[in-house]
């Protein structure tokens, strides 16, 4: 798939790339960037990762600009990624993807934009705009998310810190470390060390890191309401079980003169004048209930009931 960057993308030929006056895109499966690299002129000093990259990078070569995007699949971030290199010059940019992903990328730029200044820098600030379209709305529903579980750990229906918790955690932890690479990337081209880009067009660089650096500041505060709710599901558990604690405790605390009066009268001295008193069992019953009204109304009065 070749393009010459114009008002919109322009499907052209191969050979509609070499001599043209404007800026061209290309996207190559790994075998065909093997078998034509040599065609585009690009200096490239070491060989790209077109195979199995991990991560999102720019190399500044002697007369190019090569690298690799690795995208988390919004989906289920934690899983498989969006993975393809590039290389770029002052004429054009080369996109090398076996999974089709970078194609799509491309068409949806193809389909959806139109430029009044049109330019590589453009090209490259919609291409990275589009990997991180939906973010916004993605960190909205997380949010929701953890106001759900808070209400829940409040109510008292999470006995336990929720597994999705950890879910929501560890996939805060995956954007957070891809936006961090996101923008050591768009730096890397703001920085423009080979001169390939116009410099009144680095603003678009700088646009989008200011954009990433929102997002991974929201995923930072996330991260830090994931720890809270841990920390709050916690003390939930530790005032259940004070409650708890407080309740034992009241009752031990009513139980104990009973259990003296018990083991008083247990004792089986010889001359107990209370063992041969008629009335002596009613009057130690209304005792003991007396004991424990009292001991009731205590505990209430100072709260602990």
């Amino acid at each position: 798939m070749y393009y010459l960057i114009k008002e919109s993308l322009t499907p052209c030929g191969p050979e509609d790339i070499r001599n043209a006056a404007v800026q061209f895109v290309a996207v190559l499966t790994g075998e065909e960037w093997r078998e034509r690299r040599d065609s585009f002129d690009m200096v490239i000093d070491m060989d790209m990762d077109t195979v199995h990259p991990t991560d999102t990078k720019a190399v500044v070569n002697l007369d190019s600009l090569t690298g690799t995007l690795s995208i988390p699949d919004r989906g289920q971030i934690g899983g498989e990624r969006r993975n393809f290199a590039f290389a770029l010059d002052e004429r054009g940019v080369i996109l090398v993807d076996d999974s089709g992903y970078a194609a799509w990328l491309v068409r949806e730029i193809g389909r959806t934009k139109k430029w009044r200044l049109p330019g590589l820098e453009r090209f490259l600030y919609d291409l990275l705009e589009l990997t991180i379209a939906g973010d916004l709305t993605l960190l909205e529903e997380t949010e929701h998310r953890l106001n759900r579980i808070e209400e829940a750990i409040l109510s008292g229906e999470a006995e336990s810190s929720p597994p999705e918790l950890n879910d929501i955690r560890g996939d805060l932890l995956d954007l957070k470390l891809h936006y961090g690479q996101l923008i050591d990337l768009s730096q890397e081209l703001e920085e423009n060390e080979n001169g390939f880009f116009r410099e009144e067009n680095l603003r678009y660089f700088h646009m989008f890191t200011e954009r990433v650096i929102r997002l991974r500041e929201t995923v930072t505060g996330q991260r830090e309401y994931t720890t809270q709710l841990r920390e709050l599901v916690q003390t939930q558990l530790d005032v259940r079980q004070n409650r708890i604690m407080t309740i034992l405790t009241v009752i031990t605390s009513i139980f104990m003169p009973l259990s003296l009066i018990a083991g008083w009268y247990g004792m089986n001295f010889r001359y107990m004048p209370e063992l041969e008193w008629r009335y002596a069992y009613p009057a130690l019953t209304v005792l003991c209930v007396v004991i424990v009204i009292v001991c009731i109304l205590w505990f209430k009065r100072k709260k602990w009931l």
